[in-house]
């Protein structure tokens, strides 16, 4: 799925100025291609494992959106940055945003696609472009979120997410099998708890054990 379908106007966010310390991407982390519909880790957690050796996502909690055979996509959240007006995003985006009122803290989800904007939200809203990708969790594509954000009319619980993790076909089935990541069930009350010097421990401990 590339980013360009996910986020459509999400592209101009850029134009933001977030000051945020976002590094190159990986060799090979790419946005996966549109193409079979086998999703197989999407909508659980990727926790990075305690000998992470990529300083990048060390002690990181990824919600995975899509995985498939051309590769996989997450937002990490638990990495959070100062809260913006809501108001002010639209702005910064050129779209309106009379009445609005607000705020949104902003999170770090990745180090591919620093320009691009995503919103995961609880599944109590449902808009244009809102897709649900887990148990109580969903991504919108449209800025009308944000509208209804800031009119009380919006999801209980949202992140505003800058960035992506993404991996290339078979990049992060790699990963798993040398033991950099381990993958937890995922909730809604975990993705969107906002304790965040503990959510890796609490993830981690999700982990089961094989005897």
């Amino acid at each position: 799925m590339g980013m360009g379908r996910i986020t459509g106007v999400w592209a101009r966010a850029g134009a933001l100025g977030l000051a945020l310390a976002v590094s190159s991407p990986a060799p090979g982390a790419v946005a996966p291609r549109r193409g079979p519909t086998e999703s197989r880790l999407a909508g659980k957690l990727l926790v990075a494992a305690p000998g992470m050796n990529d300083p990048r996502f060390a002690h990181t909690v990824i919600y995975v959106v899509q995985h498939d055979a051309n590769g996989a996509m997450g937002l990490i959240v638990n990495q959070s940055f100062k809260e913006v007006p809501v108001a002010s995003v639209l702005d910064q985006l050129g779209l309106e945003h009379e009445a609005v009122t607000g705020s949104l803290r902003i999170h770090y989800g990745g180090p591919v696609g620093p320009g691009n904007v995503f919103i995961l939200h609880t599944t109590d809203y449902r808009g244009r472009g809102t897709k649900v990708t887990g148990e109580g969790v969903a991504l919108t594509a449209s800025p009308d979120v944000l509208r209804a954000i800031g009119s009380g009319k919006g999801p209980r619980r949202a992140l505003l997410i800058v960035g992506y993790s993404g991996w290339g076909p078979g990049q992060l089935e790699r990963e798993l099998q040398v033991g950099g990541w381990v993958v937890v069930s995922s909730d809604a009350a975990l993705v969107f708890d906002d304790d965040y010097a503990t959510k890796w421990e609490r993830a981690l401990a999700r982990r089961e054990f094989e005897l």
